[in-house]
């Protein structure tokens, strides 16, 4: 009781610390810095280091084999001339706007299915989730470029049904559409989110509609949406910051050129053209910040927006 008495003396007393709890409050933090050593380190040498150093290059004409020159706004002045510059934002924009809520509704359809308490849903989870984890990878790029090849799966089964599929990653009309069809099925990680956030909406809401005569669509608009409309905006935003971002697939799938007729060129992928292609490193520097520039205007519209439809607690 006294060491009880005791500690709870020392919580209430106020006023300046004395020379003990001064030199542990050094030690204690002392020993914070240290543990946070190698993070910091990391943070400055990876993160910020590389970052300060490509908006310098932004600046300069560097093509790796000869010192920076400094030829200040050049690089950005040379986007609005860019003919395959503007081409790749429309292909990205268009591989954001579609790909993104097609991702989260299919994502949230499998969300509200698995919320109803199927049996061995541990199992669902991990099968659903797997697609997050390799639709990334080059493994799964190249099998998805053989699923939609000319003589692919897809064309197999359209030809059991007397169908010829085209080459659906060699036709300018439908590369893009196969490569928004594997961002969709990586739907595994936001269905996960979704799932969590539908896990704690109070049952009692759903009990007291249904007393008041409430269908299960007027539940799912009146309920559910707004309940969970903090999870999809977090959803929102990830996914958009990550499709963004998106290269690996349109690598894989088009050969590295963005083809056909550049139907395929993210903007990622003629970033790495400029900067490892031709080694124009300092307009590849200007195009990575314009790139931070889109996603940040991009992520402010929606926080922006935010007020008008997602809904707290409080």
């Amino acid at each position: 009781m006294s060491a009880i008495g005791e500690l709870s003396s020392m919580t209430r007393r106020k006023g300046p610390m004395t020379k003990e709890e001064k030199k542990a409050n050094g030690r204690d933090n002392k020993a914070a810095y240290v543990f946070l050593l190698p993070w910091l380190l990391g943070l400055a040498v990876i993160t910020v280091g590389p970052m300060l150093m490509s908006l310098y290059l932004s600046f300069t004409d560097y093509n790796l084999l000869q010192p920076p020159e400094w030829v200040g706004l050049d690089n950005f002045v040379r986007m609005f001339g860019d003919a395959r510059l503007h081409n790749s934002l429309r292909v990205t924009f268009t591989y954001v706007l579609v790909g993104v809520p097609l991702q989260l509704a299919v994502a949230l359809v499998i969300a509200l299915v698995l919320d109803k308490g199927l049996r061995g849903l541990p199992f669902y989870r991990s099968i659903f989730y797997l697609p997050s984890l390799l639709g990334g990878s080059v493994a799964v790029a190249i099998l998805w470029k053989q699923i939609f090849g000319t003589t692919g799966l897809v064309n197999q089964v359209l030809a059991m049904i007397g169908i010829e599929g085209p080459g659906w990653i060699s036709d300018p009309n439908t590369a893009l559409g196969s490569i928004i069809l594997l961002h969709v099925w990586t739907f595994g990680s936001p269905m996960i989110i979704f799932l969590a956030g539908l896990r704690q909406i109070p049952v009692m809401y759903y009990e007291a509609a249904k007393v008041d005569g409430a269908t299960t669509l007027q539940q799912f608009w009146r309920i559910t949406l707004p309940m969970l409309s903090p999870i999809i905006f977090f959803n929102l935003v990830l996914q958009i910051i990550g499709s963004f971002q998106s290269f690996t697939q349109a690598f894989i799938v088009s050969g590295g050129n963005g083809g056909p007729s550049d139907s395929t060129m993210f903007f990622t992928l003629y970033l790495y053209q400029k900067g490892f292609g031709q080694f124009d490193m300092g307009y590849a520097s200007a195009m990575a910040w314009f790139l931070l520039v889109i996603i940040g205007v991009f992520t402010a519209i929606n926080f922006i927006a935010s007020k008008y439809w997602v809904f707290y607690d409080d």
